[in-house]
């Protein structure tokens, strides 16, 4: 019996609820985090809840109770043992009036864990004709207003890539569905700034805090121009590119990418909260 926690406690997955005017639901009205967990261990959980705690601030949620999402994490956990799986916390508005305005009921935790398999070292991407908005009420808020996401990641995978690349809307390189990308120029490493729109992803901070990247504004034909590419996430890791729509990086990963892989899974193996 697969279980989540859901609101207070352990439920069945298969017949645990959650009102159908939920405001997660209705409206996309919710915040998460997605882990990586190994052999039952979340990784950089605390980062994690911080992040999921700016993005409840910042969609003016009340703030989660972090007591409670990591007892909620480690009940799951201890419920649901995986040697490499995926922890989703999930926190939404809760019931609420259907259309856009907020109700004052309690908010809905939904924490689950699932198994997941690990990424191959290279994959392919596209980039999209569609923006982010650097400027938005969400930007840099990890919602669960994701249908966006949903049409560019289907187009990609109709293309045979792994992921997405948008530009924000000044023609910027910003970030993919699910990912922050990287680009070697010269030997250095540079990613988007969070000025771009892209979201502080914790697997990209980590990365540049053990790598040295730059945060630099970058032009979206860079990636033609780039010796290497790659890309960041909680699923991921640091997994090269080796195309970029029709443009071919041969040889991928590269030296300095293989170096940055190297050294994350060699530091987030020491110190399974960073």
């Amino acid at each position: 019996m697969a279980l989540i926690w859901l609101n207070g406690g352990l439920r069945d997955a298969d017949s645990a609820r959650v009102p159908v005017h939920d405001h997660g639901l209705t409206v996309g009205d919710g915040v998460f985090e997605t882990l990586k967990t190994v052999d039952g261990r979340p990784f950089a959980l605390t980062r994690h809840l911080d992040r999921l705690a700016v993005s409840a601030a910042g969609l003016g949620l009340p703030a989660p109770d972090t007591d409670e999402v990591r007892r909620a994490c480690a009940a799951v956990l201890d419920a649901v043992p995986l040697p490499l799986g995926r922890l989703r916390v999930t926190y939404t508005a809760g019931p609420s009036p259907f259309g856009s305005d907020r109700g004052d009921g309690t908010p809905t935790l939904v924490v689950a864990h699932v198994p997941t398999t690990r990424r191959p070292d290279a994959t392919a991407v596209i980039t999209v004709p569609w923006t982010r908005n650097e400027r938005g009420a969400l930007t840099g808020l990890k919602t669960t207003s994701y249908a966006e996401n949903v049409v560019a990641l289907a187009r990609a995978r109709a293309e045979a890539a792994s992921e997405a690349l948008f530009p924000n809307t000044a023609g910027r390189l910003c970030e993919g569905t699910g990912s922050n990308v990287f680009v070697v120029v010269d030997g250095e490493i540079h990613t988007p700034p969070l000025a771009s729109g892209c979201l502080a992803g914790v697997t990209r901070a980590l990365t540049i805090e053990w790598t040295g990247a730059r945060e630099t504004d970058l032009p979206m034909d860079v990636l033609r121009r780039a010796d290497e590419v790659f890309l960041t996430s909680t699923t991921r890791d640091v997994q090269a590119v080796r195309r970029v729509d029709d443009h071919e990086l041969p040889g991928a990963p590269g030296p300095v990418t293989a170096a940055a892989m190297r050294v994350f899974a060699e530091r987030s193996a020491a110190d399974i909260d960073p």
